[in-house]
């Protein structure tokens, strides 16, 4: 599918893997509603690409419908979905004093991250349903979901995040059955270690990260947002693409810790 001269919601666009699917996109043509709550970063974002932002929280259904209806109001076809809004949250499962994990945090991971990412499938489907086709086959969109490795292989401690992130893959293939009936495609990528903001929290960051490289098959580094955004290109552009959930970690496999 061509993105230029389309529209593409982005959510969690204002910074990191989303900010780089963004730029991506944009510079393929396509105008990017940059969906956040990151107000900040993702008026600047919208502002150098040429797209438009939309205070988004992904876990309400009101505010994911109405930045999808941004979309739509761009007067050029909404043909992409891109989920990348998402937190991280580190706790075992019964801790080292003996209590259990908290309940409201492990809440709070999987509406975020799985049920915030359903919320932007099924209305940005909907309204993609409703565009003329764009091609011969019938093809109404494209959905592209952000997994990670940790849905696949967690670590200690990793339970809340990890099941949040296995959830977005085991919805990957009926999601891509129901929606095959109104001309939606559905993939979604597995990201490894990959450079963002997120890792540079402390002064010993270098030394951090370097630990985290330790695994990774090759290249022997972190992979790169920018890189993260090409694959999503690819996965838009391809059309033969469906139903697949892709690992984007330099072939690294977790250990248990």
């Amino acid at each position: 599918m061509d993105l230029n001269g389309t529209a593409a919601i982005v959510s969690g666009g204002a910074s990191g893997l989303g900010e780089a699917t963004s730029r991506v996109l944009a510079a393929a043509g396509a105008v990017v509603i940059v969906a956040d709550l990151n107000e900040e970063g993702g008026k600047r974002v919208a502002d150098d690409i040429g797209g438009v932002f939309a205070r988004t929280d992904v876990t309400d259904e009101a505010s994911v419908q109405a930045a999808v209806d941004t979309a739509v109001a761009t007067g050029v076809p909404l043909r992409s979905a891109i989920s990348c809004a998402g937190i991280g949250w580190a706790a075992r499962t019964v801790g080292r004093d003996g209590s259990p994990h908290d309940l409201g945090a492990y809440t709070r991971v999987i509406n975020i991250n799985l049920i915030g990412t359903f919320n932007v499938m099924r209305i940005a489907a909907a309204a993609m349903a409703k565009t003329e086709a764009a091609d011969e086959d019938g093809l109404h969109g494209v959905v592209i979901n952000t997994s990670s490795v940790a849905g696949i292989e967690g670590q200690t401690g990793q339970i809340a995040y990890s099941a949040s992130k296995g959830g977005i893959i085991g919805m990957t293939l009926p999601a891509a059955r129901d929606l095959s009936a109104v001309g939606v495609r559905v993939n979604t990528i597995c990201p490894g270690i990959i450079d963002t903001p997120i890792y540079g929290f402390s002064p010993n960051a270098e030394e951090f990260k370097a630990k985290l490289v330790a695994p990774v098959v090759f290249p022997k580094r972190m992979g790169r947002p920018a890189e993260f955004g090409h694959l999503v290109r690819v996965l838009i552009e391809n059309d033969y693409m469906n139903a697949e959930v892709v690992r984007f970690d330099g072939g690294i496999r977790f250990q248990p810790k």
